[in-house]
Formats: structure tokens, C-alpha cells, sequence
């Protein structure tokens, strides 16, 4: 089962990327196609000496998506990275996609490579979050900005789909975010989405209040992409700054760093939960094969903690679990999906 690799993606690609490939192949023994400008990616491996001795090859896509640039390049320009790894997926070379580069390129070119689940109009990230009960999904973390309410009650079946599959919660709580609990919060998209969750045969436990999100309450978190990646950003943005203050505090004064160093593994524990890079990435829901998405900052151990996840989800047929569990609760809008689906 090979994983085709966007070795192009990232904030420090090719380096970090080629990196975390080496160490996912090297300590997993997994079988990695690199995509990218093939020169490129030979002097990058050529750093690792035991690089011979892996199951890593070379597929050569002299293009890239700039983080700068528009997504929509990945339809003019046929040898971009991540279109060509997507491609690879379609046609049977590679059994999953992993990239760390451009988010809205990825999906764009994993819909154009894939396309839909039958009964799905809208693809939907589920990104893991950290909850003082352990974890929950957040769906959608980013793939689609502009939503209808039948868009959020697909993301609640994929997103509780995805958490008995990831997280082994066989009836996950799900909650739809607002701002307040009251069913009638909420702009009208919420407004019309809690009316519609409410009919359907889901755990929903309704409302979330911001406040909420990381408490533990709900398993599955569903929400549209705009607010999901605006939520997703802040966390990141206030744990960076969490832990800024706190080396701070610790600086201060002596008895500070005393204490500093009797909650140091306490600390690290902390540090540890909130760590985007413990997750791998997040799996784009809603196509018929599968693609994950890690962070475009990712360092060579959370690429290679992604690629890792992107295995373990393909050798567990997550696309047709996926797909089953929307069947077993009567498809995206009550049919039953059709056709293949890996």
C-alpha cells in the first residue's frame, strides 16, 4: 500500500517534507512516492545515507502551488504537485494522498481527481481537537467557506462517521456551533441546520457556545469552514501565546523557576495535548478516496506523524467505512450511497 507524498507542500518544502518521509519510511517501513521536481527531491534525499535501503520513489512534477497563489491554479496547470499526487491516487498508483501545502489547492485537486460520494455536494476537513475528555473532530475545519443548512447536516453524518472510525465512539454527541445554546441562536445557517440536525437520527445534543468547544461536551463539533478554520487558527494562535506567557512568568523571579522546574513534566504534558503536530493532519471527508491535509508549517515529525496517519487510515479503508456508515444511516440526504469508493 503506497502513500503518494506532496513533497512541494508546506511552508519548508522540500526539506521538511522529504525529512518526515525518510523518518515515517525508515521507523514504519512505509511505502512513499515523493511528488515534486525530481532533481529537487534526488539532492534532498541524497542527505540521508540510508535512503537506499527504503521503499521511497520519485514520481516528477516540476510544479508547485505557491502558499501565495490561488487554488484555482491546480486546474491550468497540469504538473503541479499536488494534482499530479491526487492523479496518482485516481489511477491506482498510490492508495492515499498526503500534503502539507496549499489547503484550498489540495481540494481542489483531490475533488477534481476523486469526486463526490454519491448524496455529497460539499467536502468537509476533520480536524482532531483536544478536549479535557480527550478529543473531539471539528468538521469543517476549512474545505468549504460558503455553506447551506444541508451542508452542515452532512458534515454532522461524515464528522459522527469519522468519529467511530477514529476516535472508537460508537454513538459520538454531536453539536452544532453557535453562539449561544438556544436553539433559536444563530445566524440563519445555524438556525436552519439545528432544525435539521434535530430530524435526523444523530446524537445531537444541539447548540455549542464558544465556550464550549474544548469542554469535552460534544464528539463531533460541526460547523462551516470559515468559522471551523477561523476556530482552529485561534486555538493555535492562543496556545502559542499560553505558552509565551508562561516561559515568561517562569523567568521572573527565582521561586518562579523553582516552580518551573517541579511542573516541568507537567508543562510538557500540556504542551504535548495542544500539539498540532500529535495529530498528523486532517482527512478530507466526502470523497471517494482519501486525501489528508496536515499543517502548512509542519516540522519533519509532524509530516512524518501525518504521512503515518494517512497509512493508517488507508490500510483501515477509512473512504468505505466512511461511506458504510452513511449508508447504515440513510446517506447524505437519505439515499444510500452508490458505486466505488476506496
Amino acid at each position: 500500500m503506497r502513500i503518494a507524498v506532496d513533497a512541494m507542500g508546506g511552508d519548508d518544502a522540500p526539506r521538511s517534507v522529504v525529512h518526515g518521509a525518510v523518518m515515517a519510511a525508515r521507523e514504519d517501513g512505509l511505502l512513499l512516492t515523493l511528488v515534486g521536481a525530481r532533481a529537487v527531491l534526488e539532492d534532498e534525499l541524497a542527505r540521508f545515507p540510508e535512503v537506499d535501503s527504503l521503499s521511497i520513489s520519485i514520481l516528477d512534477a516540476p510544479d508547485a502551488v505557491g502558499m501565495g497563489e490561488s487554488a484555482l491554479v491546480v486546474r491550468r496547470r497540469a504538473e503541479v504537485s499536488v494534482r499530479v499526487a491526487a492523479e496518482a491516487v485516481a489511477t491506482g498508483e498510490a492508495a492515499a494522498v498526503f500534503t502539507a501545502g496549499h489547503s484550498g489547492a489540495a481540494v481542489l485537486a483531490a475533488h477534481q481527481a476523486f469526486g463526490f460520494l454519491d448524496g455529497i455536494e460539499r467536502p468537509a476537513l476533520a480536524a482532531t481537537i483536544p478536549t479535557r475528555d480527550g478529543a473531539a473532530v471539528l468538521v469543517d475545519a476549512g474545505a468549504s467557506v460558503s455553506c447551506r443548512p444541508q451542508h452542515l447536516v452532512v458534515f454532522a453524518r461524515l464528522g459522527a462517521a469519522y468519529a467511530r472510525v477514529a476516535l472508537g465512539i460508537d454513538r459520538p454527541r454531536v453539536g452544532l456551533v453557535s453562539n449561544g445554546e438556544e436553539a433559536g441562536k444563530g445566524t440563519s445557517l445555524v438556525r436552519g441546520a439545528h432544525a435539521r440536525i434535530a430530524e435526523t437520527s444523530l446524537h445531537f445534543i444541539g447548540n455549542l457556545d464558544a465556550s464550549e468547544l474544548f469542554s469535552g461536551a460534544a464528539d463531533v463539533i460541526v460547523c462551516d469552514g470559515f468559522t471551523g478554520n477561523v476556530v482552529l487558527k485561534t486555538s493555535e494562535g492562543l496556545v502559542e501565546a499560553i505558552d509565551g506567557l508562561m516561559a515568561d512568568e517562569m523567568a521572573r523571579s527565582v521561586t518562579s523557576q523553582v516552580g518551573s522546574v517541579l511542573t516541568r513534566g507537567a508543562l510538557r504534558r500540556f504542551r504535548a495535548r495542544l500539539d498540532y503536530s500529535e495529530y498528523g493532519g486532517a482527512p478530507l471527508l466526502g470523497l471517494r478516496h482519501l486525501c489528508v491535509i496536515g499543517h502548512g508549517r509542519s516540522s519533519p515529525k509532524a509530516i512524518a506523524t501525518g504521512i503515518r496517519v494517512t497509512a493508517r487510515f488507508a490500510r483501515e479503508r477509512l473512504v468505505a467505512r466512511l461511506a458504510d456508515g452513511l449508508q447504515e444511516r440513510g446517506g447524505a440526504h437519505g439515499a444510500a450511497p452508490r458505486g466505488h469508493v476506496q
